[in-house]
C-alpha cells in the first residue's frame, strides 16, 4: 500500500471522527419539532447569561429569518379552530400536526353553516353550497319534506366509519358527503 493511500485514509477517518463528535454535540430534535424551534428551546440550557444570551439572539434571528420566508409557520388556538371548522368533513391525515396544540373539546363532531345556494344534481340528490364555500352532496335518497333554500341552516354531524348526516331545517337527516 502506498503512501497516499495512508493518506487518504487517515484524512478520511479524521473527518467522520468530528463528524462524529459534531453530531453527538447537537442536541436532538423532538419529533414533530422544526429545528428552528428546537435551536430556541435549547438556549434554556444553557447557564451561563452571557452564552444564553447570545444563544437566544442567534436562534431568535434564525426563527424570524424562517418565518419570513415561510419555512416556519406559527398560528395560535383561534388559527386551528378556524382551519378544523373549514376541513370538516374532509379526510386529511396531515392535520393531525394540530393535535399538538388543540385540547379535547376543540375538536369538532358537527358545524352548523348557513347554505348559500341549493340544486339537485342529475341522481336527484341534494347538493348544499355554504356560505364558506364548502359544497355538500347527498348520499342516500331521502326525500325532505320541505325543499332547503338560500338561507337555510345545515347541520352536519359526524358519523361512524368517517360518514357524515346533513340536518336542514330540523328536518330528518341524510347522508351527505364533502365535495369541496
Amino acid at each position: 500500500m502506498n503512501a497516499s493511500f495512508w493518506a487518504s485514509a487517515l484524512a478520511g477517518a479524521a473527518l467522520l471522527a468530528v463528524g462524529g463528535a459534531m453530531a453527538e454535540a447537537k442536541p436532538a430534535i423532538e419529533p414533530g419539532r422544526s429545528a428552528v424551534v428546537q435551536a430556541l428551546s435549547d438556549c434554556r440550557k444553557i447557564a451561563e447569561d452571557a452564552q444564553r444570551l447570545a444563544c437566544y439572539d442567534t436562534a431568535a434571528g434564525a426563527f424570524d429569518q424562517a418565518e419570513s420566508k415561510g419555512q416556519v409557520v406559527v398560528i395560535d388556538q383561534e388559527q386551528v379552530k378556524a382551519v378544523r371548522r373549514q376541513a370538516f368533513g374532509f379526510s386529511l391525515p396531515s392535520l393531525h400536526v394540530f393535535d399538538r396544540v388543540t385540547h379535547s373539546d376543540d375538536r369538532f363532531d358537527h358545524v352548523t353553516l348557513d347554505v348559500d345556494s341549493v340544486h339537485r344534481d342529475p341522481e336527484s340528490h341534494w347538493v348544499f353550497v355554504t356560505a364558506d364555500g364548502a359544497v355538500w352532496r347527498q348520499t342516500d335518497s331521502y326525500e325532505l319534506g320541505d325543499p332547503p333554500h338560500k338561507g337555510s341552516k345545515l347541520l352536519v354531524k359526524s358519523g361512524v366509519l368517517g360518514s357524515f348526516f346533513c340536518k336542514v331545517d330540523g328536518q330528518a337527516q341524510l347522508r351527505c358527503k364533502r365535495d369541496s
